[in-house]
């Protein structure tokens, strides 16, 4: 297994299933009374040029959970506002904590501190991967709608870092995935084709979010506009607007699909109040997940 999380691509279908079977444990025991301290004594650094609430405080409970420590640094700490390379920051960063979580911008600083550090650097949100997010997202589907392999995933919206890992999922793991993006919004070419390469069920993209959702268990969305993007708002909600989620587009599909989001949600844009309040909506499961995953991340890269 990679010491680094870097993307759901370098990992095989057998380890994915590995971090959602330990996260699986871990609630389960969680839920049970058990207190973990496996990773006591051990400290990870959260690097984050991109603010989260979610994923940070998701990280920092996990961490805590395990029983080790967490140091939090956004962007505005770290040299790297000053230009700082990122080389120097790995190295050093390596000398006072046992693992680096970063969210960021570019996949190529997530792989350059990774060339560096010498202790394992777990990739929480760049534009073009978000490998945690989606693991914690196929752990709800597991639990709402069991063997993945058997199921039809839409996604609806964007073809964004959500877009990209979930492709890498389904060439990795084995399940049809459908993409509904417009014209000038699909997911990454070079990682839809790898997928595909390997793929054991069909990766498609279509631009009719009523075919993609018509013979979907899971119905997938996201914001329109990405952090780092919101110069684009009005363009985007124009080119957009027929890929809402919402009671007429969940009506020409299966009546027990389910509904993800990953949080935050633009309530009235991608996705309406009454379907994210709805009890086909799993987002807040979703983010209670986030915490699991990320023990079981954690704990495989860190004892």
């Amino acid at each position: 297994m990679s010491t680094h999380l870097l993307a759901l691509r370098d990992f095989t279908g057998e380890e994915l299933a590995g971090y959602l079977r330990l996260a699986d444990s871990l609630k389960k025991e969680a839920a049970a009374g058990v207190r973990h301290l496996y990773l006591a004594g051990k400290t990870i650094g959260l690097i984050f040029e991109k603010p989260s609430t979610r994923t940070r405080v998701s990280f920092e409970t996990a961490m805590y959970g395990l029983g080790g420590q967490v140091v939090y640094l956004s962007g505005r700490d770290t040299q790297l506002a000053r230009n700082e390379p990122l080389k120097d920051m790995a190295r050093v960063m390596a000398r006072y904590v046992n693992g680096l979580v970063i969210r960021t911008f570019g996949q190529e600083i997530v792989l350059e501190l990774a060339r560096y550090s010498s202790v394992p650097v777990i990739n929480a949100l760049t534009d073009l991967h978000h490998p945690c997010q989606i693991l914690s997202d196929i752990m709800t589907v597991i639990e709402c709608k069991g063997d993945i392999e058997r199921l039809n995933i839409a996604w609806v919206g964007d073809g964004n870092n959500m877009a990209n890992s979930w492709i890498e999922a389904a060439g990795r793991i084995g399940f049809k995935l459908t993409l509904a993006c417009p014209e000038g919004f699909e997911p990454d070419p070079a990682i839809l084709a790898a997928a595909r390469r390997e793929a054991r069920c069909p990766i498609e993209l279509v631009r009719d979010p009523v075919a993609a959702v018509r013979d979907a268990d899971v119905i997938n969305t996201d914001v329109w506009t990405s952090m780092g993007r919101e110069g684009e708002e009005a363009m985007r909600l124009a080119h957009f607007a027929p890929y809402q989620v919402n009671s007429a587009l969940l009506a020409a599909g299966k009546a027990d699909s389910i509904v993800l989001h990953c949080l935050p949600a633009h309530r009235g844009e991608e996705i309406t109040d009454e379907v994210l309040e709805s009890s086909r909506c799993v987002a807040f499961d979703q983010a209670e997940n986030k915490m699991h995953i990320h023990k079981a991340i954690l704990l495989t890269h860190l004892k």
